[in-house]
């Protein structure tokens, strides 16, 4: 993918293993490396919803992050891809929808701020 892709963009992926296929992710990898780094770090999106607020974090269908269904992001499947399995950017999360993201991360990383 030759187009610059930043944090927060929801792009498609082809993923392998266990949640392969091409699905929905969201790019959590600093903005300061996607440019240039071979691959790119992701939390897969699902749109089987399972009731774990504090590392699936619920996300709803809008024109502005390309989703078409209810969906959770998966920040406890955190996996770095090459860049060439992402296909396509199809949006971004929202600010706030990123805030949540970051607060999970920091959680399920047992980052302190």
């Amino acid at each position: 993918m030759a187009r610059l892709i930043k944090r927060g963009d929801v792009v498609l992926c082809n993923l392998s293993g266990d949640y392969g296929k091409t699905r929905p992710s969201v790019v959590v990898q600093s903005d300061i490396f996607n440019p240039t780094h071979a691959s790119i770090v992701i939390c897969p999106i699902t749109s089987l919803l399972i009731d774990s607020p504090l590392f699936r974090l619920l996300i709803l269908p809008e024109e502005k992050n390309g989703l078409l269904k209810k969906s959770q992001i998966m920040v406890d499947k955190i996996i770095a891809i090459k860049r060439d399995k992402i296909c396509r950017k199809v949006g971004e999360i929202s600010k706030k929808e990123q805030d949540r993201l970051n607060k999970s991360l920091k959680l399920w990383l047992s980052i302190e701020s």
